[in-house]
């Protein structure tokens, strides 16, 4: 049976560093074409993993809860991260960064318990609004009907462009 747990930067690291590779990869290849997708692989250098890991270990330091990991048998299935108290101020909101379970764990309500888990957190910290926030392609549909289920409705729109 699968548990949810405090994500643990001296065992964890490469196991979660492998579910956010496959978190991009999904991304660039489910919500876009052939140059999303490679877009979203080209930015998984090194580098690119060094400074994910530290930042993760800064936000655990910040709030061990913020990234949690869905175990079973020594593997990991999933994670949820969200920012840590210091960063609501992002949107006013607790922030969900990601959320990301792989394909065996998908439809077995695994990704509920971690959505729990993320709420809970937030709704421990200290919020200018009670809200928890996040972005999510307009072209996954999944994941919109996830968060839809999990009660989140539109608030504003995230837009972007390129530097």
């Amino acid at each position: 049976m699968p548990t949810v747990r405090p994500y643990d930067p001296g065992s964890d690291a490469e196991a979660l560093w492998e579910l956010k590779r496959a978190f991009e990869l999904g991304l660039g290849s489910g919500t876009g074409g052939e140059e999303k997708a490679e877009t979203y692989e080209s930015k998984l250098t090194d580098d690119y993993r060094t400074g994910y890991l530290e930042w993760v270990d800064r936000c655990v330091e910040a709030d061990e809860r913020s990234v949690q990991v869905l175990e079973a048998d020594g593997d990991l299935l999933g994670y949820v991260f969200v920012l840590p108290e210091t960063h609501s101020y992002i949107w006013d909101a607790a922030v969900l960064n990601e959320i990301y379970v792989r394909e065996q764990a998908r439809g077995t309500g695994d990704a509920d318990d971690l959505m729990e888990a993320a709420l809970d957190v937030a709704r421990e910290q200290d919020l200018p609004l009670d809200r928890m926030v996040l972005d999510v392609d307009e072209q996954n549909e999944r994941a919109k009907a996830f968060y839809e289920r999990h009660g989140f409705e539109h608030w504003g729109e995230l837009v972007a462009r390129d530097l």
